[in-house]
């Protein structure tokens, strides 16, 4: 104890140098823990919000109440309605967030859902009767859940079930599916987690050089290995643990600000992503933890052998079993990338969901530790070979001390790393969430929109056509009824469409085929269909003995056995009781977001199907993008942190050596260009490192999980031109960090 009490005072004893550096460490520490909180927290922000969800579900029983759930899109979000009708007097189960049920013409409606109602009165078809109240937040998902409650008769209720009650154990409407959760764990903990525990190291290891030469000194006058090393604690795990509480206070103050804002597709209350007792203790043990561990290594040199670090000894090359972690990393994926190379599919295999984690851990962690050997070596052969004097003195010095620049650059290699890795994610998850096809569909009842609604339906901006379809059925003999679909389309459409039309002549009506989906009961030529007319009237159809033939997206309404007529000979005023309007855009989940938020702000009260998708996919794809988005942001901040730190750091440890090399006649010129270099290499060969590496382990992610895609070559100009903004970053940042001072004092001991 003793030991450690003087750690703090030789502290505070050193001057302002050293309350700066202590200042510097407890503020990178807080920078750390703070964005550590976040990635924790996500995790129990997304249970909070299932739980609640489950709490609320009806499950079938026996009471006096019945009812029935419908679950809709509004725009691209879910909205959720539940209808309950009371069979007989008596008392009823309640739903959580609500004191007692609606009764018939009344609504229990969401906060949110109160906003859309006041701000867009045509909403109000949705929620039939007098809305009465909102439900409390234990009841709601998030603060931007949209749920009614609404009373009815059960005369009015058709196909309802007898309600038990609230609540069940698991229910399968969870904000992101247990599987896609794991992977974005294990994603948030690439690009955060990792880089995370680099700079918190760096923090731990401020002004390493002056310290170890201080601590030498200790240990020279006699005191013994052990107090050496706790004199070094006292320092490094008091400047922790302040940091651990000032990152939890500004992350809580962040967290009451954000719930409020929400993310795209993701909203929570303050409560949900205060921390628990397991993320306070990992944050304020943790790292004190690690920065004693990370003390005890960095002080270790000089408590055993103090005359070298006062001498500034030769110093051992860094050794290259860390490098040893690509081997396994990158032999399991680059293993699964031949695998696809020679055409086989190793996708399906339980086998993978081990070794590809695994091995993009090794990969990681070989990145990590290898960088320092392997740029060592690659300085040594260069500076034999530099004829420049600033190149020669760059990879000199390279070569004699490469952890200094593992420590600058290895936050920026990890977060490259990661990027390749999230971008695999987000592909895979972008091909399970939506259609293959290049097109999208949005089927709309005519009976719901207006004539005026479907011109502005048209001019929706994403919106590419629309095809209006009538129903014809006809009963037979036998009780059974045939029916044929009339499509008001131009030749010109359909090929837009579809894959494949042929055959198409405009300005006549012809019998859509699909060879490859064709069913004999398809309706054949010579077959005659009638239509109802709005004044009741019947309009007969006759199918034509010309075909096109063609191949469509499935699902889709340019079905095989299907009229298709152009405007000009579409019969007049047909009933929209028998009708539909599809709108046809492109397939990208940000067309498809904007337009059916375009239609939920004309036609409120229209059932949308977007044809082939779920909008609960939709939703959890957004909510997906949401988070890697943040942590991709955490993981910039921790990197570009590291960065910034560990150059400052190590320009004020360096002054020494440069002082001695402007009395030596050095010009600022070339000592700038040495920093540069020093900097420059490292990160040249990390980032290299990195962008190979992750695209591999990318790739052998895709091959895995059995989607159509398994090489993500569209990514790669987006990883080359991230490398590229970092090395001119860093490159530019390096560039004032070096002073051509002279001050003697710095070289006063040598």
């Amino acid at each position: 104890m003793n030991a450690f009490l003087l750690g703090l005072r030789l502290l505070w004893g050193s001057g302002r140098r050293g309350r700066v550096r202590f200042l510097l460490m407890a503020l990178g520490s807080a920078l750390g823990v703070a964005c550590l909180a976040a990635v924790l927290t996500i995790p129990s922000i997304l249970t909070a919000h299932d739980a609640r969800t489950h709490a609320r579900e009806p499950r079938p029983g026996d009471s006096n109440v019945v009812y029935r759930e419908f679950r809709d899109p509004y725009g691209s979000q879910p909205f959720h309605r539940v209808f309950v009708a009371r069979t007989s007097p008596g008392p009823t189960k309640v739903p959580p967030g609500v004191d007692k049920l609606p009764e018939a013409g009344e609504a229990i409606v969401s906060p949110k859902l109160v906003e859309i109602l006041a701000a867009n009165p045509r909403a109000a078809g949705l929620v039939p009767g007098r809305v009465i109240g909102t439900i409390a937040p234990e009841g709601l998902g998030d603060s931007d859940d949209l749920y009614a409650y609404i009373g009815t008769t059960p005369a009015e209720l058709i196909g309802a079930e007898s309600l038990g009650g609230f609540g069940i154990g698991r229910s399968w409407r969870q904000i992101v599916d247990p599987s896609t959760l794991d992977i974005l764990r294990f994603t948030l903990g690439c690009i955060v987690l990792l880089p995370l525990v680099t700079f918190l190291s760096v923090c731990a290891r401020l002004s390493g050089e002056s310290r170890a030469r201080r601590l030498a000194a200790l240990r020279l006058v006699g005191l013994s290995v052990k107090d050496t090393l706790r004199v070094n604690a006292g320092e490094s795990v008091v400047a922790a643990f302040v940091g651990a509480v000032l990152g939890l206070v500004g992350y809580l103050g962040v967290n009451e600000i954000m719930a409020r804002v929400g993310l795209p597709g993701l909203y929570w209350y303050p409560s949900d992503g205060r921390p628990g007792a397991a993320t306070l203790a990992v944050c304020l043990l943790g790292c004190p933890v690690l920065a004693w561990v990370v003390g005890q290594f960095s002080a270790r040199q000089a408590a055993l052998s103090p005359i070298s670090i006062r001498r500034t000894g030769e110093r051992k090359p860094p050794r290259m079993y860390g490098t040893l972690l690509l081997v396994p990393g990158l032999g399991v994926i680059g293993g699964y990338c031949m695998l696809s190379v020679l055409g086989r599919d190793p996708s399906g295999s339980s086998a993978s969901s081990v070794l590809v984690p695994g091995s993009v851990l090794l990969t990681g962690a070989g990145l990590v530790f290898g960088l320092a050997p392997i740029t060592a070596w690659i300085a040594r052969r260069l500076a034999r070979v530099a004829k420049s004097l600033p190149v020669a003195l760059a990879m000199r010095r390279t070569e004699v001390d490469p952890g200094s620049s593992l420590r600058v650059v290895t936050g920026l290699v990890l977060l490259v790393f990661g990027a390749s890795l999230t971008q695999g994610v987000l592909v895979e998850l972008d091909q399970v969430s939506r259609r293959t096809a290049p097109v999208q569909e949005y089927k709309i009842s005519l009976s719901d929109v207006t004539p005026n609604q479907r011109q502005q339906l048209a001019q929706i901006p994403g919106v590419r056509m629309q095809v209006f379809a009538y129903s014809s059925w006809d009963r037979l003999d036998d009780g059974l009824r045939k029916d044929v679909d009339l499509l008001v389309a131009t030749c010109a459409q359909l090929t837009a469409a579809t894959q494949r039309a042929n055959r198409c002549v405009d300005g006549r009506t012809m019998q859509l085929h699909d060879a490859n989906v064709a069913y004999p009961e398809d309706p054949q030529p010579g077959n005659r269909f009638s239509l109802t007319t709005r004044d009741g009237r019947k309009v007969i159809l006759t199918v034509p003995h010309e075909r096109i033939a063609m191949k469509a997206y499935q699902p889709s309404v340019f079905r095989t056995g299907a009229l298709l007529v152009p405007p000009s000979l579409a019969p007049p005023n047909l009933a929209d009781s028998s009708g539909t309007l599809t709108l046809v855009s492109d397939a990208d989940p940000a067309t498809i977001r904007a337009v059916l938020d375009g239609v939920g702000a004309i036609a409120p009260t229209a059932a949308v199907e977007p044809v082939g998708i779920v909008i609960d996919s939709l939703a959890q794809l957004t909510v997906i993008r949401s988070l890697l988005a943040v942590g991709m942001v955490l993981g910039l901040v921790i990197g570009v942190a590291a960065f910034v730190v560990s150059v400052a750091d190590r320009a004020m440890e360096r002054r020494g050596q440069v002082t001695a090399l402007a009395l030596l006649g050095a010009r600022a010129g070339t000592l700038r260009v040495v920093q540069v270099v020093q900097v420059g290499l490292p990160l040249v060969v990390g980032l290299g490192a990195a962008i190979v590496t992750g695209w591999l382990a990318e790739s052998s992610y895709l091959i895995t999980g059995g989607g159509a895609v398994h090489w993500d070559w569209e990514g790669l100009p987006l990883l080359f031109a991230c490398a590229l903004g970092v090395l001119i970053a860093a490159a530019l940042a390096s560039v004032p960090m070096v002073r051509r001072h002279i001050d003697p004092e710095h070289i006063r001991r040598d």
